[in-house]
């Protein structure tokens, strides 16, 4: 049984003042590697979707914040491992070479993150988005003896991947007002020294919480280790 169930009705659900902010190295080992084996999750915080049945601005969730989804993959052609990655208003796109995702524990390779632009529309007339969806898949056990690996060599691991979508302009508008909060806060402080320490240790607003690697350190002895 998964220790904590935060998905209601396809969405992420999580109490005030909790953010989901998980390492690469986090979804694949620790939530993605667990989908695949069927193994315990740390938490069931992931709904699972075919993301490309639907366009981005309609998946579920909040659009000014990062979205986080398990889905299937499915094939372009009967006969291909082409996945297919249309929808109802345009396609996802790849872009950049793909990025393997290393263990920091054993230095080993344990999946990769693939970057994909949407454009709407259909050729030739496409229009490219903001819209950006990063896919991680977990790589075959005998792939991951070394860091050095070819692309090639890199095979996918089961039919799930999971999916990281969101849009580079909400994201840039959400990292100004970080960085407005975060400049009041120093005028604030700078005019009232006295008060900057205590406000420090006062402040009830935020809230550290064990990332899922640190709640989750020991290996789960059902799955297969990397």
């Amino acid at each position: 049984m998964d220790k904590f169930k935060f998905v209601r009705n396809g969405m992420i659900r999580l109490p005030p003042g909790f953010r989901f902010q998980p390492t690469d190295e986090e979804l694949v080992f620790q939530y993605l590697r667990c989908k695949v084996f069927s193994c315990p999750l740390p938490a069931s915080i992931i709904p699972e979707i075919n993301v490309c049945m639907y366009d981005p601005w309609d998946l579920p969730g909040n659009l000014e914040q990062e979205r986080y989804f398990f889905s299937n993959k499915e094939s372009k052609y009967r006969n291909g491992n082409r996945a297919n990655r249309v929808t109802s208003s345009g396609y996802w796109k790849a872009t950049g070479a793909d990025k393997k995702i290393v263990s920091s524990r054993r230095n080993h390779i344990v999946g990769k993150k693939k970057t994909l632009v949407f454009y709407r529309g259909k050729s030739p007339h496409v229009s490219k988005t903001d819209w950006v969806m990063h896919e991680y898949c977990l790589v075959n056990a005998e792939t991951t003896a070394s860091i050095h690996a070819t692309e090639n060599a890199l095979t996918p691991k089961g039919n799930w991947v999971l999916c990281r979508v969101f849009s580079k302009k909400r994201s840039g508008k959400m990292n100004e007002e970080i960085v407005v909060n975060y400049n009041s806060i120093k005028v604030n402080n700078n005019a009232n020294p006295a008060s900057s320490s205590s406000s420090c240790s006062s402040s009830s607003g935020i809230t550290e919480v064990t990332s899922p690697s640190e709640e989750c350190g020991e290996e789960i002895s059902s799955c297969p280790k990397f």
